[in-house]
């Protein structure tokens, strides 16, 4: 799965606040909420969008649907960023 490649341009912390993540090559900080933190690390050692949704589906109780689109549109936006590989 694409989202088990290494970057190594990329340097993060995380913690339960959120995450931090520097990228070396463009110079930039990125910094991501705890949900975003969630979805990064998720998708970074190989969970597929739908097993991610389903987790926070069971965390906040928002509908499936929803949740699904927005975690697909953010690891869409953070592929467009270099933060995880295409």
């Amino acid at each position: 799965m694409a989202g088990q490649h290494t970057q190594t341009h990329l340097r993060a912390i995380a913690n339960q606040d959120g995450a931090a993540i520097l990228d070396t090559k463009a110079g930039r900080i990125t910094t991501l909420n705890s949900t975003g933190a969630f979805v990064w690390q998720s998708f970074k050692s190989g969970e597929g969008i739908e097993t991610i949704a389903e987790r926070l589906v069971r965390e906040t109780g928002e509908p499936m649907e929803v949740v699904r689109e927005d975690v697909a549109d953010f690891i869409e936006a953070l592929k467009k960023q270099d933060l995880l590989p295409g």
